[in-house]
Order: C-alpha cells, then sequence, then structure tokens
C-alpha cells in the first residue's frame, strides 16, 4: 500500500476587513456583504435615485441621485444642475456604490449641494489590479461626455437630459477614490471632455505613496481606522505585481511619474484629516501642486481620522465637510465659463 502526503489546506495570507481574503493557493473570497452599517433613518425621501449601466464590457453600474423637485435647492440661476461625480473608497479592494455608508453619503450630497450626483463603480483589486479602477473612472466620465453629445438628441439617461448641467461638473472622490479623482484631473482637466467643462476635482483624504515613511505613518496608532499594516497591505493587492509604493499610481511625484507642470488640472480642492495616516501625504500633495503653479485649496479637519465622511455620512464633521464642498462648488459653478 503506497502512502501519500496531502497538501495542508489553503489558510488565508491578506485579508482585507473580512470583505476579501487572498488564500495561499491564489483563491479570492470576496463577501458580497457591505459593511460599515448606516443610520437609515435619516433618509426623508428629498432625493431619488436610480442604477444605470455605464460600462457593459465589464458590467459596471453608476447610481444616479436627483434632489426631488420639491426640495429646496441651491440659488442657481436656471433650473438644471451641476453635477458631481463620486468615486468611494476601499483602498482600491473593496466597496461599492451600494454600500450603505457611501450610498447615505451621496444621498447628503445630492440633497444639501443641490447637485446631480454620479456615484460610479470600478473593478476592484486583487482580482483587477491597477489601473483598472483608473480606467474605470476615466470610462465613467467618458460616459458622461456621451450623455452630453445625446442631450439634445435620442439615447440620453432622462434624469441627465433634463437635469444636468454639463457645463458645471465637479469630480470628487474619497480615499481611492480621491486618486482616482486626481488622475482624472491629469488625464481630462477642465476641458478634455468637451461638451462637458469640469469645473474643479475633490480630493478628500486621498490615497497616495511613497517609497519613505512620513511623519503621520509613522506615529499612526494601530488601532487606527486605517494603520499601517492595512494600508500597506491595500497596497500590495492594488499595485499591479512587484511594483513599489513609488509606483506613479500611487506617487504622483515620483521618479517615474509623468511631470505634472505642464499638465491644466483646473481648481483642486483637497481635505485633510488630522489624525489620519494620509494626512502628510495630502498636505505634501496640496503643497507640491501648488509649487507647480496649480490652483489648490487645502482644507484639514481637527480632530478627525480617515475616512470619517464615509464612515459617518451623517455625522456633524461630515456635515461640515458637505458645507466646504459647498462653497467650493458654489464658487466655481459662478465664475465665468472659460
Amino acid at each position: 500500500m503506497s502512502s501519500s502526503s496531502s497538501s495542508p489546506p489553503p489558510h488565508v495570507v491578506e485579508d482585507c476587513r473580512g470583505v476579501v481574503q487572498l488564500l495561499s493557493d491564489g483563491t479570492i473570497r470576496r463577501s458580497p456583504d457591505p459593511i460599515f452599517p448606516v443610520d437609515s433613518d435619516r433618509d426623508d425621501g428629498s432625493v431619488e435615485w436610480k442604477d444605470v449601466l455605464f460600462d457593459p464590457t465589464h458590467s459596471l453600474f453608476l447610481r444616479l441621485y436627483r434632489p426631488r423637485p420639491s426640495h429646496e435647492l441651491s440659488d442657481y440661476d436656471n433650473e438644471k444642475l451641476p453635477v458631481l461625480v463620486y468615486f468611494h473608497g476601499g483602498g482600491f479592494c473593496i466597496g461599492s456604490r451600494t454600500w450603505p455608508n457611501f450610498h447615505a453619503g451621496c444621498l447628503r450630497l445630492a440633497a444639501e449641494l443641490g447637485v446631480l450626483v454620479v456615484s460610479a463603480d470600478y473593478r476592484l483589486a486583487p482580482e483587477h489590479r491597477l489601473p483598472a479602477a483608473i480606467d474605470d473612472g476615466a470610462t465613467a466620465l467618458l460616459w458622461l461626455k456621451s450623455q452630453a453629445e445625446a442631450e439634445a438628441g435620442a439615447g440620453a439617461d432622462p434624469w441627465l437630459a433634463e437635469s444636468a448641467d454639463f457645463s458645471r461638473v465637479f469630480v470628487s472622490g474619497e480615499s481611492a477614490g480621491g486618486n482616482i479623482a486626481h488622475h482624472m484631473a491629469v488625464r481630462f482637466g477642465p476641458a478634455g471632455l468637451n461638451p462637458v467643462r469640469i469645473r474643479g476635482f475633490v480630493l478628500i483624504m486621498p490615497g497616495f505613496s511613497g517609497p519613505d515613511r512620513t511623519r503621520s505613518e509613522l506615529e499612526c496608532p494601530a488601532d487606527a481606522f486605517l494603520n499601517l499594516e492595512l494600508f500597506d497591505r491595500y497596497a500590495r493587492l492594488a499595485l499591479p505585481r512587484g511594483a513599489t509604493r513609488d509606483h506613479p499610481l500611487f506617487n504622483p511625484f515620483g521618479p517615474e511619474s509623468p511631470g505634472l507642470g505642464p499638465v491644466e488640472t483646473g481648481p483642486v480642492l483637497v481635505v485633510a484629516a488630522e489624525r489620519d495616516i494620509l494626512r502628510d501625504r495630502d498636505v505634501e500633495y496640496a503643497t507640491k501642486m501648488r509649487g507647480l503653479g496649480k490652483r489648490v485649496e487645502l482644507v484639514e479637519f481637527e480632530g478627525q481620522e480617515h475616512a470619517f465622511f464615509s464612515r459617518m455620512p451623517w455625522s456633524e464633521p461630515a456635515g461640515e465637510l458637505v458645507r466646504v464642498i459647498k462653497r467650493f462648488v458654489d464658487d466655481l459653478s459662478n465664475e465665468e465659463s472659460v
């Protein structure tokens, strides 16, 4: 009787908040259950929403949010609304437009900004490593461009045809979504999606990195919502295989990153959080972009941790963030179009 040795069962080698697990045999487990539940009772019905397929090739959907006609909007001169494109966070590995926390945040943005929100999904790592998410962000914006081109004819989504002012579009995102928003600014700028005009970009605690540890990374406590171990795990799973934290998709100013000096990005609002592991990266980003002559505003929220907006979308700090974004949107919406 021959003897044979059995291999040990696969074990978890990488775990992202229990949502995504990479096993030793290369298998990936992904839970369909959302995390970060929020208070659903705060939805007062002032915003309507629906899902739309924007990329049939990859089966990607976006969620449109529109303030109902009876809801009091901002004091804009015409009936059509500015458009805010929003990319969710999650380290490029987890998250969806359907998660209750991201959904709640977009409800609040639509209601309190008086805008039409476009919350777009993107492919997630490690099944789809970068640049997949960046490419999907571009696909979402190109879809918006196609909607603007079809506005006067057949084929446009009725909500966008009725309510969207394509001359006042803003591109935003939180954490990984803020990284995507940066790359959209570099790729398209204000005028690269004509007839869409992007008035500004909103980077909320954007996810950037580099080869050397910053002070906020080194001093980040282990019990922080986003700590150093988890941040590095996201990077390992999201970046192309063999890439380092200095990769151009993570480090806009790295040795292999394209020079941003001649790039017209338009106005950028950078939101940082004092107790965020990414705080120093975000401040550095704003400082260096200003040094390149870019129009960049930096707002830092004292006492807040990473992703405070999407984790606590109904909180007062989240409300203050919405007011900051509203000022940015209102000011740029009222500027003369170039």
